[in-house]
């Protein structure tokens, strides 16, 4: 190694570092640092204002190009690079040398087709459209810790790359991102959502499994029609179709491990149209989620199968179609035990162990799955629910409500899960003086 090479690295690394030397706690001090940032009013005051003006103006998957446009002009004026458009209207930035390591921290962007209830001065101003399930605040708390990070550049030896996401609300946007290349060289990301079932100061996640693998189908159960007073004229397909609904719960009940959960729900039944009429066909609809790669395919199988035989049973003809292209299926969200621990310090230094929650799995799905199912990663909710400010209703409702006072607590603790990730994955001065004395 060049030994002027060498000289500065040790130096960069003992500027990293020189928070040790003020604070016996060192890299707790990045914590408590950006969230004392983050808690600035005017940085507040921007990530509110941010979050309000996504909020009035909701743009769903694929659509988000005011969303976009509003980003880069953030970072534009953070002196940020980035790349786009990704994956149609995502973002890509870069903060720090521009080298190894490299870790990322992600926000979705898009809102929900649903007509807002609540009645306020910024309420969305689009018909049939609304950010009913927190991405609003998403992109506002990942552009506020951009800000911290960017005023720490200098510190940062590797790359945090930040994700603006596309279509999380079923699109699979993380897996288009991907299929872009925005993971290359990455070797760890966080996401994080608001949660309203957690307390505002706390945080919660658990190791493993934190949130299921799901997937849709749809089947077409054809029989044949004719006057509900003639039945034995007609094959009935809303006989068959119900003998399905009921045979699909026996494969949760009877055919998987009880320790291992599992879901199939039947949501959509269509069909008939008249009280005396046996209708031609029925189509039906659902969902199954499960917490492994093997159950899951397991469910999507026996789905088929029973669809299938039990319509046969009936006499009639069905077609399943799990609609992987429309609605693409999601991996398991799974925490990588080191990333959680990493998460656990960090937030336990910025909130105070207390304030650290862990939850069991949950069945609901995220696409950042899409990311785990590539790269280590941790997820992690952000509490919300403040008593003195009455309930929050919960995600996709439309009278769903943000707690704006807890914007600066993501914002840094994306900051920090980041930074000292990279200080972290660095080997200490020491290890590399060793190295650089034996090549000398």
């Amino acid at each position: 190694m060049d030994f002027f090479k060498w000289v500065s690295s040790i130096l960069l690394l003992l500027s990293m570092l020189s928070i040790s030397s003020s604070n016996p706690t060192g890299p707790p001090q990045i914590g408590f640092d950006f969230l004392t940032s983050a808690k600035k009013p005017e940085i507040v005051e921007k990530m509110v204002d941010w979050r309000r003006r996504l909020h009035e103006n909701p743009e769903l998957g694929f659509e988000e190009f005011e969303t976009s446009k509003l980003i880069r002009k953030e970072l534009d004026e953070m002196g940020i690079p980035y790349k786009h458009p990704i994956a149609v209207t995502g973002i890509v930035g870069f903060i720090g040398s521009g080298g190894p390591p490299f870790v990322a921290i992600r926000a979705d962007m898009d809102a929900l087709p649903m007509q807002e209830g609540v009645e306020w001065e910024h309420k969305s101003k689009i018909p049939g459209k609304m950010h009913a399930c927190g991405h609003d605040a998403h992109v506002a708390m990942l552009l506020g810790a951009a800000k911290l990070l960017q005023e720490q550049r200098e510190n940062l030896q590797g790359t945090v790359v930040l994700l603006f996401q596309p279509a999380e609300e079923g699109g699979g946007g993380a897996q288009k991102m991907i299929e872009a290349g925005v993971l290359e060289n990455v070797k760890a990301i966080f996401g994080l959502h608001v949660s309203t079932d957690v307390a505002a100061g706390m945080v919660a996640s658990r190791p493993g499994p934190v949130m299921a693998g799901s997937g849709f189908f749809e089947a077409v159960i054809s029989g044949k029609g004719g006057h509900a007073a003639i039945p034995q004229h007609t094959i009935d397909p809303i006989l068959a179709a119900s003998n399905v609904i009921v045979s699909l719960q026996h494969l949760v009940s009877r055919e998987a491990d009880p320790l291992d959960s599992q879901v199939v729900t039947v949501a959509k039944f269509q069909g008939g149209g008249a009280f005396n009429v046996i209708p031609d066909s029925v189509t039906i609809g659902g969902t199954f989620r499960a917490f492994s790669k093997e159950s899951f395919l397991q469910l999507k199988q026996r789905i088929e199968e029973v669809i299938i035989g039990q319509a046969a049973v009936q006499r009639c003809s069905a077609t399943v179609n799990f609609n992987a292209k429309e609605r693409p299926f999601f991996p398991v969200t799974m925490n990588n035990e080191d990333l959680h621990r990493h998460f656990r310090n960090v937030a336990g230094d910025l909130l105070g162990p207390h304030n650290i929650r862990e939850i069991p799995p949950l069945m609901g799905a995220e696409d950042f799955a899409f990311y785990t199912d590539v790269i280590p990663g941790c997820y992690f909710f952000l509490g919300m629910k403040n008593e003195s400010h009455g309930p929050l209703e919960s995600a996709h409702s439309p009278y769903f409500t943000i707690n704006e006072d807890v914007l600066p607590y993501g914002a840094a603790l994306h900051a920090s899960l980041a930074m000292r990730y990279l200080l972290e994955s660095h080997p200490s001065p020491q290890s590399i003086e060793g190295k650089a004395h034996d090549e000398l």
